[in-house]
């Protein structure tokens, strides 16, 4: 069905405050979350909400984090997050870095000790609309197999970026360092369809079009999204001393711990490196010239990053927002959780 954005930000927010999350961190993650859904990210939209409930309710998600922002050098800085919603945590510690990289011209801030945090392209687009450029990485739970191992190590490491054009144009690019992420597997569960058999393995390592099969997820591109997960590995777990690789803990098991996830934002001041004016032109004429490209047979036009999902918001804000069902009517009940999550698996059923 669709809804408005209000509509679905009010629910969002509503649930989160039953599970116990303060009314402005609440409003927060449904920012977030509904950002994704108007974007058709719809795995890192309202199918996350009960979920975030079910941690929020048992103590998993800390609903009074005391975060603690330490400058460690001129143009860094480490935000300590306490276990907090990862939305509120991810959007404070860019919006800290943003004061830096307009005074420093680059800024690298690393947040400790947080939850999931949903898209990453929206904490980019921060910085993208202050003007600056904005990269973003962050670890998750161990559910792929290393290229050719038969055994899960790393997460989807997620990487983001976005820098601005002009006229309030923004590139945007965002993904998981696996064929698809976890968040497009539960997507497919919660609309009863069945998925690329390219996107993951059963339990014999087969590949499999269940959803409800998937026993590990691949890496993008074999050897290259391999490497692009370890780099993220290292840079969101081992540089900000967190856990790591397999260590790292799994979304599913133990919703009353936090989860003590890494992520480091870098962001970058064009007027430290050139003119941001030319910057923004340059942008913009990049978009203009992607898109003017002769498309190849079975495509009607040639996008750049991220043009599609601004297409699907635009139309979405007209149109209203895609949301399954089932979800709605959760959303709208009085139930806060229904057990649907706490696993020893990674792969909640």
């Amino acid at each position: 069905m669709k809804v408005s954005r209000e509509t679905l930000h009010q629910l969002i927010e509503n649930k989160l405050c039953q599970a116990g999350l303060t009314r402005e961190h609440a409003a927060t993650v449904a920012e977030v979350l509904v950002f994704a859904d108007a974007r058709g990210i719809h795995s890192h939209g309202a199918v996350r909400a009960e979920y975030y409930a079910e941690r929020i309710s048992k103590g998993g998600t800390n609903r009074t984090p005391e975060f603690r922002f330490e400058q460690t050098g001129p143009c860094s800085a480490i935000l300590h997050a306490d276990n907090a919603a990862g939305q509120v945590a991810a959007k404070l510690a860019m919006e800290n870095a943003i004061d830096m990289a307009l005074e420093k011209g680059v800024a690298v801030v690393g947040i400790r000790q947080m939850g999931h945090c949903g898209a990453l392209s929206y904490f980019v687009q921060q910085a993208a609309r202050a003007g600056l450029v904005g990269l973003s990485v962050c670890q998750s739970d161990p559910m792929v197999v290393p290229f050719g191992g038969a055994e899960i190590y790393y997460g989807t490491n997620p990487l983001a970026f976005a820098a601005p054009g002009e006229n309030g144009d923004i590139m945007t690019f965002d993904m998981a360092t696996t064929v698809q992420a976890w968040g497009k597997v539960l997507d497919a569960r919660s609309r009863n369809e069945s998925i690329p058999d390219s996107w993951a393995v059963d339990v014999n390592g087969a590949p499999t079009r269940d959803p409800f099969a998937v026993h590990a997820l691949l890496p993008a591109a074999g050897p290259k999204g391999y490497g692009l997960m370890m780099m993220i590995d290292v840079l969101s777990g081992i540089f900000l001393g967190l856990p790591f690789g397999k260590q790292v803990s799994s979304m599913y098991d133990d919703l009353r711990a936090g989860r003590n996830l890494g992520q480091l934002h870098i962001v970058l001041n064009p007027d430290f490196f050139t003119c941001s004016t030319l910057f923004r032109q340059h942008l913009s004429q990049t978009m203009r010239e992607l898109n003017a490209i002769k498309p190849a047979p079975g495509f009607d036009q040639v996008y750049y990053p991220g043009q599609n999902a601004d297409i699907y918001e635009k139309n979405s804000l007209q149109e209203g927002i895609d949301i399954v069902d089932d979800i709605y009517y959760y959303l709208k009940s009085d139930a806060i959780y229904l057990n649907s999550y706490e696993t020893k698996s990674p792969f909640a059923k």
